[in-house]
């Protein structure tokens, strides 16, 4: 997923003048050496305008960790999906390119064709709205690497199976759950490792990528490499899918009940 953030040092130098050009005058007017520390930092570009989105780390129906690759590194971004009674509509909000929007088609169409090992009536879709948001809904964001997070947040928001907040993950999806590789992976471990998740998912086709990743970093952490969304949700689910027998089959008022149930007990 391309996370497009505007912080950078040209943003910077545009609000508040040259940081480089500010410390070479006061080298040479006061002859004396600088040392540039956080409050210097605060002191040349003024206040923090921007953040990085922090992790609560619990974990939650319809909630999942993703990666990002962004303009100055990676991002983590977590991906939220509600479910309620309705006519099969599938909402997008959060700014998302036309790419992340295709990833989310093939991730509802994944979850359509499991629709019976997940114990959903295998017309659910007929009668439930889906609302996909993925926050920080001012700035863009595009790329097919967000699909497997799209995936297991509609899998937990229809099952309310809560979705591990100790887990992050990046991966392409397809119509049949098959994980495609993806690209800035060391970046985006590395935002991983800075907020402290130390477990991921990615496709096995970017073990070829380990060699580029720092090393302390892989001992740090725990990595999956998976081929299927089958694998992804057997590590990402608090707990694993039952498939429920026909008869016991829930209507789409009770998969809401449900889901309404499981959020107020986590």
């Amino acid at each position: 997923m391309l996370f497009r953030s505007v912080v950078n040092l040209q943003s910077a130098k545009g609000e508040k003048g040259d940081p480089e050009s500010k410390i070479a005058t006061k080298i040479a007017t006061k002859m004396e050496k600088t040392v540039i520390d956080s409050a210097k930092v605060v002191e040349l570009l003024g206040p923090q305008k921007y953040r990085e989105q922090t992790m609560e780390r619990t974990n939650e129906v319809g909630v999942t960790v993703g990666l990002a690759w962004t303009e100055v590194g990676g991002s983590i971004l977590t991906t939220e999906a509600s479910i309620m009674e309705g006519r099969g509509r599938l909402t997008l909000t959060g700014k998302l390119g036309d790419v992340m929007q295709e990833s989310a088609q093939a991730a509802m169409s994944f979850v359509r064709s499991r629709a019976h090992s997940m114990g959903l009536p295998r017309d659910f879709y007929r009668y439930i709205d889906i609302h996909l948001h993925v926050p920080e809904g001012a700035i863009p964001k595009d790329g097919p690497s967000a699909g497997i997070t799209i995936a297991t947040s509609i899998t937990s928001a229809l099952t309310s199976i809560p979705v591990r907040g100790d887990v992050a993950m990046t991966g392409e999806i397809t119509v049949r759950g098959r994980v495609l590789p993806i690209g800035g992976l060391k970046e985006k471990l590395l935002a991983a490792h800075r907020q402290g998740i130390f477990e991921i998912v990615m496709p096995k086709e970017n073990e070829k990528d380990l060699p580029d990743i720092p090393e302390n970093i892989r001992k740090d952490m725990k990595l999956h490499f998976v081929s299927s969304m089958d694998e992804v949700l057997k590590i990402a689910l608090e707990r694993e899918l039952e498939m429920a027998p026909l008869a016991g089959m829930l209507n789409a008022a009770e998969i809401v009940a449900r889901n309404r149930e499981e959020k107020v007990t986590h």
